[in-house]
C-alpha cells in the first residue's frame, strides 16, 4: 500500500506541473463579476440540512476527465456529489469549467494548486482563476523538504504559507496543504507535518488525507485532535494493512471517529473523496465510495 501511495503521489506532481501554470493564465481578461465568482460553499452546506457536504477530487477519475470533462462532471453530479476539487484542468479555461459546474449544480470545493503557481509573479493569475471557479480553498498538494535539513526547509515553507494566508484572506480565500505519507514520517521527535502546522497560523488549512496519513505511519484521529479548527477540508481515503483493494469503510481507517471529530472540533466544511485504486473503473470507484460513506453517520 505504501509503494502504491508513493507512486500515485509522484504521478500527481508531474500531472499538476504540466497543467496548472497554463490553466491559471487562461482566466485573465475573463470579465466575470465579483458576484458571479462568489463561493457558494456555505449555501451548499445549508442545502444538505447542516451536514458536511461531500465532494470528490477529480484526480480520482483523471483518465476519464481528460477525455470528457463536461461528461465526467455530469456523471459525478448524478451520483450525488455536490462538489468537486480539481488537480488540473485538462486544457479548459476557468469560465468554461465554471459553466460546466453551474450546469450540473456543482460547487468547486477546492483546487490542488502547485506551490510554484503561488509565487509572487504568478499569484494574481492563480487566484483569479480560482475566483472564477468560485473556489476559496487553494490547497498545495505536495511539498518536499531538503533532505539535508528537513526541519529548516519546513519552517521556511511555514513562513511562506503565513504570508500567503494573509494575502488570500484579503480576498476571502484560504491557503492549505494536503497530507502525503512522507509528511508523517518521523523527523527526530516530531514530523514534517507537525513542524509545518505548529508554525503556521490558524487560517492555513490542514487538509489531512486519512489514507495517506496512515500509509505514512500517522493517525488521522490524533492529527484532528492536535489541530482543532484546522481541518476545513478533509480527504477521505481508505487504508488497509492487509487488503490493498479495500474501499472506504472496508479497511483500517476509523471513519466514525474521524467524522465525529470533524463535526465537533475540526471546523470541517467539506469531505472530499479521493479514490486512486485501479481495481475498479474510476467512475465506479468514486460511486462505490459515496455509497459506502452514506452508510456512516457523518
Amino acid at each position: 500500500m505504501k509503494a502504491q501511495s508513493n507512486q500515485s503521489n509522484l504521478s500527481r506532481r508531474g500531472f499538476l506541473a504540466s497543467t496548472a501554470s497554463v490553466a491559471a493564465l487562461s482566466v485573465l481578461g475573463s470579465g466575470c463579476s465579483k458576484e458571479e465568482t462568489k463561493s457558494t460553499a456555505d449555501s451548499v452546506a445549508k442545502a444538505v440540512m447542516g451536514k458536511i457536504p461531500i465532494g470528490v477530487q477529480v484526480y480520482s477519475v483523471r483518465s476519464v476527465a481528460e477525455k470528457d470533462l463536461a461528461g465526467t462532471l455530469a456523471g459525478i453530479a448524478k451520483m450525488g456529489y455536490v462538489g468537486v476539487e480539481f488537480a488540473g484542468y485538462y486544457g479548459h479555461g476557468a469560465k468554461d469549467i465554471r459553466k460546466m459546474l453551474d450546469d450540473n449544480n456543482l460547487v468547486c470545493c477546492g483546487t490542488h494548486t502547485q506551490y510554484t503557481d503561488l509565487a509572487d509573479d504568478k499569484l494574481a493569475a492563480t487566484l483569479e482563476f480560482n475566483k472564477t471557479l468560485g473556489n476559496k480553498y487553494v490547497i498545495v498538494p505536495w511539498l518536499q523538504g531538503d533532505e539535508k535539513d528537513l526541519k529548516t526547509s519546513w519552517l521556511k515553507y511555514a513562513e511562506r504559507f503565513n504570508v500567503l494566508s494573509e494575502k488570500l484572506k484579503k480576498q476571502d480565500m484560504f491557503i492549505g496543504y494536503h497530507a502525503h505519507a512522507h509528511d508523517l514520517h518521523p523527523l527526530g521527535d516530531t514530523t514534517s507535518w507537525d513542524v509545518f502546522f505548529s508554525n503556521t497560523n490558524k487560517d492555513v488549512i490542514m487538509q489531512i488525507d486519512t489514507g495517506n496519513a496512515m500509509s505514512g505511519g500517522g493517525d488521522p484521529v490524533a492529527v484532528l485532535k492536535k489541530y482543532p479548527g484546522r481541518a476545513v477540508t478533509v480527504h477521505l481515503k481508505e487504508y488497509s494493512a492487509t487488503n490493498p483493494k479495500a474501499m472506504i469503510g472496508e479497511g483500517d481507517v476509523n471513519f466514525p471517529e474521524v467524522f465525529k471529530l470533524c463535526r465537533s472540533i475540526g471546523g470541517t466544511k467539506w469531505y472530499i473523496v479521493e479514490e486512486e485504486k485501479d481495481t475498479v473503473p474510476p467512475m465506479e470507484g468514486i460511486d462505490i465510495s459515496l455509497k459506502n460513506l452514506k452508510k456512516f453517520r457523518m
